[in-house]
């Protein structure tokens, strides 16, 4: 079998049971969700492709960047994106592979990027705001799994820091981009391995507990979501709408940290729950969250399948559906701040805080699933 990726893994991994302490210092939430996080039926689902979702609409003029546009999901969300007219910048840790796999598509731009070294986000924050370009639309894709345990130099745990920490501040650098659009789209992808694990604020880069792979990999995709919640709330004033997207099961070649009879295993769970998609079928829903009319006005919520995804309980028995700690406005807000302590990075006019009540605190179960 070949490497593959398979993004929602949920296969005899132990689930964390996370008390979620808010604390005497948390400030109200300054995102109140706006849209509901209820589907709104959009007439696709689990086997549409990224090019239906487009249909005969054309992207020119738009310029979108979406990191790991290169490979698997990605690199499926890239081609969509170009056939309609865009151009797409396609930030890649490694450019030549990124070019090979590009090689014959228009309009599409390869940079160089390394989510998990700070200064290399600044490098092309820097380079991108010099072009004097808006940004329409910013694909936060790129992302790693089940590693083992690695810290970057802030500290941070590699999958937090990879696919949380590094495209918040991605996204914070290319804020003066994104207004410049006066109507942009932010896309984070998450998964419903978030399911597994609620972002601990006492421990979250397993200093004291001790570590397991999927319970790092199930904080970093509930903190996508949470980021994407916060960030529709700061972005909304200036036209700007965050989604956070699960693309669904799909194997690819992006895997590298998982051995063959692992990823053996966890392809023959997920097909024992649903088949497996095709990466044009994972890039649906990113492509959906990115450009659909059906959104205009929308934001701050998770969807999956082309479509906004049910809210669950946190007991929810079925692989689908977002859940409670993934779709918490003080919880966004509480990451929100925390994450900028960390980067040292903050938004351009920022809105000012809206009252909202708080709860000393939350108890998530995540449930076990097949």
């Amino acid at each position: 079998m070949d490497r593959a990726l398979l993004l929602s893994p949920f296969h005899d991994r132990p689930r964390q049971n996370i008390r979620v302490d808010l604390g005497q210092h948390v400030e109200p939430p300054t995102v109140i969700m706006t849209t509901k996080q209820t589907p709104i039926h959009s007439g696709f689902g689990a086997t549409t492709t990224a090019r239906e979702v487009l249909g005969n609409r054309r992207l020119d003029g738009i310029t979108a960047v979406v990191t790991g546009g290169y490979a698997g999901v990605g690199l499926e969300t890239t081609r969509a994106l170009s056939k309609a007219g865009a151009t797409v910048v396609v930030p890649a840790r490694t450019r030549d592979k990124a070019r090979a796999a590009l090689a014959g598509m228009d309009r599409v731009e390869v940079e160089s990027l390394d989510l998990f070294i700070p200064e290399s986000i600044d490098a092309f924050a820097a380079r991108f705001l010099g072009s004097n370009r808006a940004l329409n639309v910013l694909i936060n894709n790129a992302g790693i799994m089940g590693a083992p345990l690695a810290r970057n130099a802030r500290g941070i745990e590699s999958q937090l820091a990879t696919n949380h920490l590094g495209h918040f501040q991605l996204t914070a650098r290319l804020w003066p981009a994104l207004r410049k659009a006066r109507g942009a789209r932010v896309v984070a992808l998450s998964s419903r391995g978030h399911a597994r694990a609620a972002f601990d604020f006492d421990d979250p880069n397993f200093e004291r507990r001790p570590y397991d792979k999927w319970i790092a990999y199930g904080q970093s995709k509930s903190a996508n979501a949470l980021f994407a919640l916060a960030l529709d709330g700061r972005g909304e004033p200036d036209g700007i709408r965050a989604f956070s997207v699960h693309p669904g099961a799909v194997a690819t070649d992006l895997m590298r940290f998982m051995p063959e009879e692992e990823i053996r295993s966890a392809v023959s769970a997920a097909e024992a729950i649903s088949p497996l998609k095709s990466s044009e079928q994972g890039a649906a829903t990113s492509i959906w969250c990115a450009t659909s009319p059906q959104l205009d006005g929308m934001g701050g919520i998770y969807c999956e399948d082309c479509d906004i995804a049910e809210a669950v309980p946190a007991d929810f028995p079925q692989p689908r559906g977002v859940r409670p700690w993934a779709s918490d406005p003080v919880l966004a807000e509480r990451l929100w701040k925390k994450s900028e302590e960390w980067t040292g990075v903050t938004l351009e006019n920022r809105p000012s805080s809206r009252p909202s009540s708080v709860t000393d605190s939350v108890e998530y179960i995540p449930p076990v699933l097949p």
